[in-house]
């Protein structure tokens, strides 16, 4: 079994800060980085808390189906957990965790409420229901009139990104992004969200927009794909769908001897620590991840004291510039 001492060692802090940050304290004065780094770890090591309390709440980690495979950031949803179980924390609930196919399981224990975390599809929500009807889900909104959600203003980010190269001269914009899917139908509201503010602009060009998965090797490869296609008419401009893809964007720019930002900008998504440690270091779009779990469990506390009517949650995102873009 993983102990406080293993993270610390691992993590190259003391035992004492791991502890601490692990168990949220408020006083607690360290960076942001070296709390991630510690988080990080824990997961890594497989960490888990022992429990103080007797309420539970089952929260589903993530879809793990044939589509979700190819969006699964590990990162991105596991700093949505911590966000749960730190407001778990406060509310004194502990935390049951289950995968999809396994969610048997849940019904032989005392749920009071669902935090859904990932893709679903409508047979899982059905499966969910029959857990508890207090259900919250995060990062996919099914049905806002039935379900409380928690989701990322996505389409406003995609706008303040465009504008912003835009205001900067850029005419010729791309766009590197995975495929988002449900079990039911493909969708991608950044995508849709990218082709359709540029069209209004007069400013969308279909060979521009390179679409595969979330991960950093198609990230690379798409941007190989756009320089061999595009050459000297390269777009001037990219906004990447996470900053996971923009390790591998940057790779493929640096390569080809292309300079960042002289002769493309790139803004990635998600504001991972990494992004500023990279050279040149990743202007992105800040996600508020840990938010998005603690507003989960908000949601979840009002249904549980009463609350009847569905409230869907839009947390907005921060535009950081850096040095990959002007």
């Amino acid at each position: 079994m993983t102990t406080i001492k293993d993270i610390a060692e691992k993590a190259g802090v003391s035992i004492a800060t791991v502890s601490r940050v692990l168990n949220y304290d408020p006083a607690l004065s360290v960076s942001d980085d070296t709390k991630q780094r510690i988080f990080e770890t824990a997961e890594k090591l497989s960490y888990r808390k022992k429990s103080k309390v007797k309420k539970n709440i089952a929260k589903i980690a993530l879809v793990k189906g044939e589509h979700d495979k190819e969006e699964l950031n590990e990162l991105f949803y596991m700093l949505i957990r911590f966000g749960i179980e730190n407001k778990c924390e406060q509310h004194s609930l502990h935390i049951s965790t289950f995968f999809h196919g396994s969610e048997k399981g849940m019904y032989d224990e005392q749920i009071l409420g669902v935090i859904a975390l990932g893709k679903f599809d409508s047979q899982q929500i059905i499966s969910l229901k029959k857990v508890s009807k207090n259900i919250v889900f995060v990062n996919f909104s099914p049905d806002e009139e039935k379900y409380d959600s928690v989701i990322t203003d996505y389409e406003n980010a995609i706008v303040k990104v465009l504008d912003h190269f835009i205001s900067h001269g850029h005419q010729k914009i791309g766009y590197i992004g995975g495929r988002e899917y449900d079990r039911n139908q493909n969708h991608n509201s950044r995508v849709k969200t990218y082709k359709k503010y540029l069209e209004e602009k007069g400013l969308f060009h279909k060979e521009n927009l390179y679409l595969s998965s979330f991960t950093a090797e198609e990230g690379f490869n798409l941007m190989n794909k756009a320089i061999k296609e595009q050459g000297g008419e390269l777009p001037t401009a990219f906004l990447v769908g996470c900053d996971t893809m923009a390790v591998g964007c940057l790779k493929a720019l640096h390569e080809a001897k292309i300079s960042v930002p002289e002769r493309v900008n790139l803004i990635g998504m998600n504001d991972f620590v990494f992004t500023k440690y990279l050279f040149p270091s990743l202007s992105t779009l800040k996600v508020y991840t840990e938010l998005m779990g603690e507003s989960a469990v908000d949601l979840l506390m009002e249904r549980l004291l009463g609350r009847k009517i569905a409230k869907k949650v839009i947390v907005p995102t921060t535009l950081k510039i850096r040095q990959s873009s002007l």
